[in-house]
């Protein structure tokens, strides 16, 4: 028998990714999801949708009694809007109502699942300027620092129930059918590319196949546990980014958004997402021998991109 994995906000981008993961590596997966209970398709595979509330237990327990592990992804986009109070109350409400969910669960659950993925961010490092950081760092300052913890923090109760845990803090992921891409890729396609406010900020990011499969990875450790780094080993800064972007799309990049303009636009979501500095390393995962598919940003952002960069 296949073992089974369930894994909330599995509709979302890193979800499709890790679910199609899994199902090659063998497993049985379950998209917990507010839709109605059955099969259906997701990117064209036949997956199996189990229906939740986001909130609360009820109606899925008896998928968490025997299920090898749950992946938690659940949250509402920290990038959809500027952040206002209610759009900051949604994203950390959406985040510890689901954690929550997932250790009633497992609490209720007769036979426990034996592993639960949490998902986090390398917000919770906050802006370190260009100190190097690894998950031994302290937590930083800041809306996503705060956000991050409490995150993190709602399902720490399954470990009293003798539940392996890890915390995954996901840097920014980059893939072809990311809204991200789509957006920075546009000013480039115009001739209007280049860096953010001051372009020497660190930029942290990882491909969405080395994201599926460093949790994949982390699934299957039975000897691992607590707080990884989900980041490829080679951060860049952000003129770097954008210069390589340029490169790949044979697009120059010279233009630069200026930091008061960002600040204008977009209030606080601006300094914590793109004029922030966080250079993290993935120490944990290359300790434990997890290999990058796509280790420098060159190699991700073709094959993202589709085209191939000019001699």
């Amino acid at each position: 028998m296949p073992k089974t994995v369930l894994i909330t906000g599995g509709t979302g981008l890193i979800g499709r990714a890790l679910a199609a993961r899994l199902q090659e590596d063998g497993y049985d997966v379950a998209i917990l999801t507010r839709r109605e209970s059955g099969v259906g398709l997701l990117d064209g595979r036949s997956v199996r949708f189990v229906h939740w509330t986001a909130k609360e237990a009820a109606g899925w327990v008896e998928e968490a009694k025997g299920a090898y592990g749950i992946v938690n992804l659940a949250g509402s986009s920290i990038a959809s809007g500027r952040w206002s109070a209610p759009v900051k109350k949604r994203i950390l409400e959406s985040r510890l109502l689901a954690g929550k969910a997932v250790s009633e669960a497992v609490r209720l659950s007769g036979s426990r699942p034996e592993v639960v993925v949490q998902a986090s961010a390398i917000g919770f490092y906050g802006s370190r300027g260009g100190d190097e950081v690894d998950e031994s760092s302290s937590r930083g300052s800041g809306f996503l620092a705060d956000v991050t913890k409490l995150w993190e923090e709602s399902t720490l109760e399954v470990e009293t129930l003798g539940v392996r845990r890890v915390i995954v803090r996901t840097a920014l992921v980059l893939a072809r059918e990311a809204e991200l891409i789509r957006r920075i890729s546009l000013p480039f396609k115009l001739f209007l590319g280049g860096s953010q406010g001051s372009g020497r900020q660190w930029m942290s990011w990882i491909h969405v196949r080395d994201e599926a499969g460093a949790i994949a990875f982390l699934l299957g450790r039975e000897d691992l546990s607590g707080v990884f780094n989900l980041a490829a080993p080679e951060p860049v800064r952000n003129s770097d980014f954008y210069r390589e972007l340029g490169r790949v799309m044979r697009r120059p990049s010279i233009l630069r958004t200026p930091s008061f303009l960002l600040r204008a636009a977009l209030g606080e979501m601006a300094d914590e997402l793109l004029l922030t500095s966080q250079r993290v390393m993935p120490k944990r995962l290359l300790e434990h021998g997890f290999s990058f598919l796509y280790p420098d940003l060159s190699s991700a952002l073709k094959e993202i991109i589709g085209t191939k960069v000019s001699s």
